[in-house]
């Protein structure tokens, strides 16, 4: 829970920010209340804390941390197949990530990015193909391990959610975009598969995703997905823009951003963990969301001497691409 003292400090920093930029002390103080209430009104409550931990913290067929393969464990398998889950479950996996996707025939399905190219052999958007021209793509066709897996099909969400309660995983449900389909979808899940409520969580970079969900079904488990600087850099620190003004302009946004999820964004949706690229977390950052019952999980943990850190030092769940070997970087 949020400390009164929490309370205080961020309002005031808000009333003193708002003082800055009006250069009047009444209409701050207008501006602050008016954000106090709407935070008291419109926010959600958590799930219930044993309802949270049974989604975040199952325990680990080793006795040590959960593990979650992302996107199924993308190296060792076509990412968001049936296969990639079946092979997690294999390599003592905990639970697995997927990607919702919803094709032109309003068909939830399993894909991360916007279009086909990158996976199957197929190419254009998803949100322009049917699903019968989907379930014809090879989404193993570009894998590294593409003989072994030839013919692997992309999953409807439901067959995916099948497969995963079949071999026991917790389920990491990543929204990209179209909150109202999304939620509506994942709320249809819900109800035909009361058993999500104890393991899955619906996570998203978007707070509109996440509050729509949970206004949609307060009882599920929800996260949101943070990168610090992912406004102005790009995963490997790389800027966005050549330009000096707009990286500039975007940095100042990622700061305000950064606030935003750290001190109102998780509060306002009610959210029960937060999913952080690896590189920006540490022990006292652990502890900052211990404090406020959130958990911490970690993106994407791909070498052993970073896997042997999240285990022993930080003791936190974390995502990896592999579950047998180390891999490249995913940011």
């Amino acid at each position: 829970m949020l400390q009164l003292g929490d309370e205080l400090l961020y309002f005031s920093a808000v009333f003193l920010l708002a003082v800055a930029v009006m250069r009047s002390a009444a209409g701050a103080g207008l501006l602050t209340a008016s954000l106090y209430v709407f935070m008291v009104m419109f926010r959600f409550p958590p799930v219930p804390a044993d309802q949270a931990a049974r989604v975040l913290r199952p325990r680990a067929p080793s006795g040590g941390v959960p593990v979650v393969a992302h996107r199924g464990g993308s190296h060792d398998a076509p990412e968001n197949t049936l296969a990639a889950i079946r092979e997690a479950s294999r390599n003592g996996a905990t639970g697995v990530e997927l990607d919702l996707s919803i094709t032109a025939d309003g068909v939830p399905v399993l894909m991360h990015d916007d279009t086909v190219d990158r996976t199957t052999n197929g190419s254009g958007p998803i949100s322009k193909l049917q699903f019968v021209q989907l379930r014809k793509l090879d989404a193993a066709a570009h894998h590294r391990l593409k003989v072994q897996f030839s013919g692997e099909k992309v999953p409807t969400l439901q067959e995916a959610v099948e497969e995963c309660i079949k071999q026991r995983l917790t389920i990491f449900f990543d929204v990209k975009d179209q909150p109202d389909k999304a939620t509506s979808v994942l709320h249809a899940m819900y109800k035909k598969f009361p058993v999500l409520y104890n393991s899955s969580i619906v996570s998203s970079f978007e707070p509109k995703v996440i509050y729509k969900m949970r206004q949609t079904d307060p009882a599920v488990v929800t996260a949101l997905i943070h990168r610090p600087w992912s406004l102005s850099r790009y995963g490997d620190g790389t800027p966005r823009s050549p330009s000096t003004w707009r990286q500039l302009w975007t940095g100042i946004l990622d700061i305000l951003l950064d606030w935003a999820h750290h001190h109102i964004l998780w509060k306002l949706c009610g959210t029960s963990a937060i999913l952080v690229q690896k590189d920006f977390i540490s022990l006292d950052y652990v502890q900052y969301w211990a404090e406020r019952g959130v958990e911490v999980v970690s993106w994407t943990v791909n070498t052993a001497v970073e896997k042997n850190f999240y285990q022993n030092v930080l003791k936190i769940s974390y995502m990896t691409d592999s579950l047998q070997e180390d891999c490249d970087p995913h940011y």
